[in-house]
């Protein structure tokens, strides 16, 4: 790298930071730290979900699924289209009664603090798990850019994230996914451009030679539940996934929340949802290119970078030209810190309300504020130890991002449901919950069933028993009275 690369990649993290301070100073309690005061517009809440449900896996490893594969993976975005307009009609008005930080206070409301507390672990439990791997994929481009180790570069990611997002709280987050949402998607199309400017014949031979290897091939109606990309995995799991992971996810309701109305945040959740169809369509045409490019320049350690979800970050580091270059890998750190920001923000908004304010209910606003900034390091450190932990996986890092989100977030979404549809008691709502991670578990662990359908499982599992279980042990109903007979006199 030049040192104009560099000075543009030290540029966005400086100007990040600076934001997250300017925005921090306007946060004097805790609706301003987690809710940025209820007063973003519809269109930066939009954006906002696009660039968080977009992190690094999105950005690298998705053009990964298409230069081994084909563009099947698109059948999972018609799901989550489906799904955030169930979001938006059954789930949304839910988070609009009353004021509330966090979706889970909605079970406590319906069931009792056991429920509620319970829900939030598991997702706490989530979010560390799979942004721990969203970030060690991120440090990993940093890696081949510096030469420098693995454990360096996830520190590096790790407090730039930290630092931005301790100090501006849920608006900064906001405001900079808008900056990164464009930064990243201006650098996938210039990374795209160049590419095939490189080939000799161009766009032209992208579309002849992908074509001919079957590239460009979106649907299959295959009905086999081991396969992860069909059409009714993608409609059906991915419907219930997005369903849960948009409507029972802390990390997406703390967006809509940040809106103006619950009118506002529905038309930005749904019109979310063709934006993320059309980006990932970006990635995967960046993937079957990369096909077409690496027959005609194959480099020499391919296979090695395959197996770490490298293609693309080997084309960024040895063919994209200075300032290009440093303009692309700032588009990776947005993509990375988009989804980290907003995890973290969402993982203190948790912690404080869920567990830690009922326990210490003397505590005053102030004090409140500094332990949600305290629990923003904390979880910041969380997710740094995970991705130490993720340079030993060898599968594709998006399909394990993913396949954590679908094991436990299915199971929340049953809760939310029994809650609304239901009238089953907590004792039934936390049976069927743990017959959910019994039941995701073994699909998980002792079947062959491919991970977009772990999230039904679990809901649909949660549901039905608790439903059962509330019936077995209710109170029978009590048979109207009848007036005593009287026997007539002699």
């Amino acid at each position: 790298m030049q040192p104009i690369d560099i000075g543009i990649i030290l540029l966005y993290i400086t100007g990040c930071t600076a934001l997250g301070a300017w925005m921090g100073s306007k946060s004097k309690e805790l609706k301003g730290y987690f809710l940025g005061e209820s007063n973003v517009p519809a269109w930066a809440v939009m954006i906002s979900i696009v660039a968080t449900e977009t992190s690094t896996a999105t950005f690298l490893s998705v053009p990964g699924i298409a230069y081994r594969g084909n563009f099947t993976y698109l059948q999972l975005p018609l799901g989550y289209l489906v799904g955030r307009f169930i979001v938006a009609f059954v789930l949304l008005p839910s988070y609009f009664r009353g004021e509330i930080y966090t979706a889970y206070e909605v079970l406590r409301q319906r069931f009792g603090g056991a429920t509620r507390t319970t829900a939030s672990v598991l997702f706490l439990l989530t979010r560390v798990l799979a942004d721990g791997l969203r970030l060690f994929l991120a440090a990993s481009v940093l890696q081949v850019i510096t030469g420098w180790s693995i454990e360096g570069a996830i520190l590096a990611v790790g407090l730039t994230t930290i630092v931005y997002t301790f100090l501006g709280g849920m608006k900064a987050v906001i405001w900079i996914d808008v900056i990164q949402f464009h930064i990243y998607i201006i650098g996938a199309i210039v990374a795209l451009c160049i590419l095939a400017g490189k080939l000799p014949g161009g766009w032209p031979e992208i579309w002849r030679v992908a074509s001919s290897a079957d590239k460009f091939r979106m649907f299959n109606f295959t009905f086999d539940l081991k396969e992860q990309y069909t059409f009714w995995a993608g409609l059906i799991g991915g419907m219930v996934l997005n369903t849960a992971t948009h409507g029972a996810d802390q990390l997406m309701v703390q967006r809509y929340l940040s809106a103006r109305s619950q009118r506002q945040a529905a038309g930005a959740l749904i019109a979310s949802g063709f934006v993320v169809f059309a980006q990932f369509a970006l990635f995967l045409l960046i993937g079957a290119a990369l096909f077409v490019f690496y027959r005609d320049f194959p480099p020499s350690n391919l296979v090695k970078d395959i197996a770490k979800d490298r293609e693309f970050a080997y084309f960024i580091v040895h063919y994209l030209p200075t300032p290009l270059l440093g303009i692309v890998v700032a588009a990776v750190f947005s993509a990375a810190m988009g989804t980290l920001s907003g995890s973290l923000n969402a993982s203190a908004a948790t912690t404080v309300n869920d567990i830690y304010r009922p326990l210490v209910r003397s505590a005053n606003e102030r004090h409140l504020l500094w332990v949600s900034k305290f629990l923003t390091v904390v979880w910041g450190i969380g997710q740094m130890a995970m991705a130490l932990g993720a340079t030993h996986l060898q599968e594709n890092v998006v399909v394990n991002a993913l396949a954590i989100a679908s094991f436990t977030t299915g199971i929340v979404l049953g809760l939310f449901l029994l809650g609304i549809f239901t009238k089953v008691p907590q004792p039934a709502a936390l049976t069927g919950l743990l017959a959910g991670l019994v039941a995701v578990s073994y699909a998980k662990f002792g079947t062959s069933l491919a991970w977009p359908w772990f999230a039904l499982v679990g809901s649909s599992t949660v549901v039905s028993t608790g439903i059962l279980v509330g019936k077995l042990f209710a109170e029978p109903a009590l048979s109207p009275s009848r007036p005593p007979v009287l026997e007539p006199k002699d």
